[in-house]
């Protein structure tokens, strides 16, 4: 009886782990990459597959040439691994000391929404990590509103900014704000820039001014980041985040 109860907990442990791969690709995902992962056959995979189909997962696909797992499935979002608490807390105190004002303290609020959500058998991975990040150093003051920033971001509106570089030389860009991005104490904003017709890279604690313009892009935020991100690829040779 206990071996019996033993396999349908490995089992259902299965499913839960198909459901993340497939969660976290915007690729069809084969048999035989979850078989690889999950350290099973792929006539198990096929199997459970069409378990999670029977059970009205949205999956989408066939054997052979891949899975999809609708966009619009959701499931209960605290349903988590150990390992994947440490890393949950581990990025939350990352963020909690280099973030903005806003996300360090939603980066606070989340650990803390955590802990109260997860089974009492789990919070000893959020009160006592394993593991941690040391302490932060000061960051350089940011020129321009972060959390407005985001905002722009993510609504594809243009900034005008004043911008001195390492020269202290100023000039005026109009900007198409794409990704922040966060060094050891600086934050690097980068952007299509219209003056340069190009992608740049720019310091937020070197822009001396910032005006939030109400102008849309030229692009859907999507697509002016993955534009970007074959900027990166094909100019300095980095891979996609």
């Amino acid at each position: 009886m206990l071996f019996a109860e033993e396999k349908v907990v490995r089992r259902a442990d299965r499913l839960f782990q198909i459901i993340q791969v497939l969660r976290r690709s915007r690729q069809p995902v084969t048999a035989s990459q979850l078989a690889v992962e999950l350290e099973v056959s792929q006539r198990s995979i096929y199997r459970d597959i069409a378990d999670l189909i029977g059970q009205r997962v949205p999956i989408r696909g066939e054997a052979g040439i891949g899975y999809l797992l609708d966009r619009d499935f959701d499931m209960p979002p605290l349903m988590l691994t150990p390992d994947e608490l440490e890393a949950a807390v581990l990025g939350a105190q990352w963020v909690a000391g280099r973030g903005d004002a806003v996300l360090a303290r939603a980066a606070r609020d989340l650990i803390a929404k955590i802990a109260s959500a997860v089974p009492a058998r789990l919070r000893p991975f959020i009160s006592e990590p394993s593991i941690g990040v040391p302490k932060s150093r000061v960051m350089a003051a940011d020129g321009l509103d972060i959390t407005r920033t985001r905002s722009w971001i993510g609504s594809g509106r243009k900034i005008r900014i004043r911008y001195k570089d390492e020269q202290s030389r100023e000039t005026e860009r109009t900007i198409w704000p794409t990704i922040i991005g966060y060094a050891e104490t600086v934050r690097l904003l980068a952007a299509w820039c219209e003056l340069r017709q190009g992608f740049r890279h720019f310091r937020t604690d070197r822009i001396v001014s910032a005006e939030f313009l109400p102008e849309p892009s030229g692009c859907r935020p999507g697509e002016l980041r993955a534009r970007w991100q074959r900027f990166m690829e094909s100019e300095r040779g980095i891979g996609p985040p």
